[in-house]
């Protein structure tokens, strides 16, 4: 599949000199970790690798003599970007992974050579990246290994000898680096005496990123084995491959994304939305030419990342396609709308998917397949709660006893660890998506943002004031249309005597307090913290939607800019009541509001702007190893 020679030649110079993605360091630092000690390991603590019952806990032979065997492994354990035997940092607690120290490499799935077609099939597609050869594919692929060196022991004897091996051979490839070219090399690979005179260096590669633990838990365990003169000496190092990682939405947006095609509506969400960029100042927004509307569902935004010289950080950006199984065919199973991921792998960037094809699902599961959709995929914003530290957030999904998201999905999604899902009951709602009742926006307090939350109570007060005060004539959702052909249009009064969208309402009155107190015992949010958005939700075949168009499910594209859908509320006074709400309630935030007509493609059809845009966003600058996980 992959035309490059077997050994690649790559200029010392140029590894230097070639363009790495980088974000700066964290001038504020990072919060404190789960675990104070920092030596975490993931899957259980590792003492010192040792063949010499004469070593002591540190690695040192007790009754070795100057000039005595020297058996030195060295990854970048200290996360400077750099492996240096000057010192201790990169030696202490090496066969250790925690908080404090721990080496990191990257599952190496892009296309740096540009080399793979998006053309291929479902079954194909995934399976060509920079890490399905035994080859270094390119000057910028080289930039996406970890490197490891082993400690040039000047005096060994000619009879000297090393081998090294590691753990999780499956999951990981290694290269000997010999002046400027990459060679594969196998588990209990020896050096020559006079390798261990000069010592080697080691690149390492992830084959794939973590999917089930029980399968591999993303550690690898390297050890380095010294003979000469009938003694050995060993040293070991423990490394973990990056995990996946989801954006929250107080990073600022890199480029927005929406679903493009002939249709007035989506026109006119997109015309809405592009005036919302230019305010901002962002690029314009980036269109997927498909007839599937729903660009938030069909693929997720994310990246990896691993530490690079000067405090920064090399990155992968990972585009992740959504689990929606949409036949049973062997080949093209998924929604095909998700190829995109495909269509955009490249230089430092990937493309994941991870489903359970038809024949492996439940009948339950072939029939309720809308949580697997990413608008019920977010991402809390950073936090500290209870002495734990989340400092890229966690995963947030909508859950249901009576739709059944894709099992393999949800264990890889887990299995990153560093932002654990929080799981909401969804199972009252026709769609099941989290977007549906929560965002967030960023805030000047202790907390630095707040969560928007539907208050279906607050708008069904708003309209009992009006009617109240004499104005229950006037009219909403005016020169609007159901997808019947229906008018969707009423007045105030007209809405508080149906006696369905008054039930829909109570019950999620219910519903979205009980997702608020899970968020809240997760994360300590308090109420001071929570933003009321109000909309009506009314019955669809037994479950819950929004009535009007939902303002909390928009797109927050800059910190003082969140595009929300045009809620077709009743005017009095000149103003749209619901548009007044919504902007007076992130006015204090110093947010403004831009209204983004979708009633046509998006609301009538059970969604609203945020289920229709995307976002790429900048890569944080808080480092997911020191969190601990």
């Amino acid at each position: 599949m992959r035309r490059v020679p077997r050994i690649f030649l790559i200029s010392a110079l140029f590894l230097v000199a070639c363009g790495v993605e980088t974000v700066p360091a964290d001038s504020n630092g990072t919060p404190p970790a789960d675990d104070p000690s920092g030596e975490g390991t993931g899957t259980g603590e590792k003492g010192p690798g040792t063949d010499d019952p004469s070593e002591d806990p540190d690695g040192e032979d007790v009754d070795e003599p100057p000039g005595g065997i020297v058996a030195d492994l060295r990854a970048d354990t200290n996360r400077d970007g750099v492996v240096s035997f000057d010192g201790k940092a990169d030696d202490d607690g090496e066969d250790l992974w925690g908080a404090k120290h721990g080496a990191v490499f990257l599952a190496n799935i892009d296309d740096d050579a540009l080399a793979c077609s998006s053309n291929l099939n479902d079954s194909q597609v995934a399976s060509c990246n920079d890490a399905a050869d035994d080859e270094v594919n390119g000057a910028d692929d080289a930039l996406d290994l970890a490197r490891l060196k082993t400690k040039p022991w000047a005096d060994a004897p000619s009879n000297a000898s090393a081998t090294i091996t590691w753990t999780a051979g499956d999951n990981v490839r290694l290269f000997k680096v010999k002046g400027a070219s990459f060679t594969v090399v196998e588990s209990g690979m020896t050096l020559s005496a006079s390798e261990v005179k000069s010592g080697i260096e080691l690149a390492i590669e992830g084959k794939d990123i973590v999917r089930d633990p029980a399968e591999w838990d993303g550690f690898v365990d390297l050890t380095l084995k010294v003979e000469a003169d009938g003694k050995t000496k060993s040293d070991e190092v423990r490394m973990r491959v990056a995990p996946l990682l989801t954006y929250h939405h107080l990073l600022p947006v890199e480029q927005t994304w929406v679903s493009v095609f002939n249709n007035a509506g989506n026109q006119a969400m997109r015309a809405d939305l592009a005036t919302a960029l230019t305010a901002a100042g962002l690029p314009a927004v980036r269109g997927v030419n498909t007839q599937d509307s729903w660009n938030q569902d069909y693929f997720e935004t994310g990246f990896m990342s691993m530490p690079a010289a000067g405090g920064k950080q090399h990155v992968i950006r990972v585009n992740i396609r959504s689990a929606n199984v949409y036949s049973a065919s062997t080949t093209n199973p998924l929604r095909p709308a998700g190829a995109v991921v495909w269509a955009q792998r490249g230089k430092d960037t990937a493309g994941i998917q991870q489903f359970n094809p038809m024949g492996s699902r439940s009948q339950r599961e072939r029939g309720s397949d809308s949580l697997n959709s990413f608008g019920n995929l977010e991402t809390v914003p950073p936090y500290t709660f209870n002495g734990k530290s989340y400092p890229l957030g966690r995963v947030i999904r909508g859950s249901s006893n009576i739709m059944f998201p894709d099992t393999s999905f949800a264990k890889m999604m887990e299995a990153q660890k560093v932002q654990p899902p929080i799981y909401v009951d969804t199972s009252w709602l026709v769609v099941g998506h989290i977007d549906e009742t929560v965002s967030f926006v960023k805030a000047n307090n202790a907390r630095g943002w707040v969560m928007l939350v539907n208050d279906a109570a607050m708008a069904r007060s708003m309209f009992q004031t009006r009617a109240n005060a004499g104005q229950g004539n006037t009219p909403l959702h005016v020169g609007k249309f159901w997808t019947n052909g229906g008018s969707a249009q009423v007045t105030i009064n007209q809405v508080l005597a149906d006696t369905d969208v008054m039930a829909a309402n109570a019950e999620a009155i219910i519903e979205v307090d009980a997702q608020v107190k899970i968020i809240k015992d997760e994360t300590g949010l308090t109420n001071a913290e929570i933003v009321k958005v109000p909309f009506l939700h009314h019955d669809l075949n037994g479950a819950s939607v929004a009535y009007q168009p939902g303002m909390v499910n928009g797109i927050y594209i800059s910190n003082t800019r969140f595009v929300s859908p045009n809620p077709h509320g009743p005017t009095i006074g000149g103003q749209d009541i619901f548009k007044q709400a919504m902007s007076s309630a992130l006015a204090p935030y110093n947010i403004t509001v831009h209204f983004a007509e979708n009633w046509d493609t998006y609301h009538r059809q059970l969604g609203e702007v945020h289920c229709g845009t995307n976002a790429t966003r900048q890569i944080p600058q808080a480092k997911w190893w020191e969190s601990g996980r």
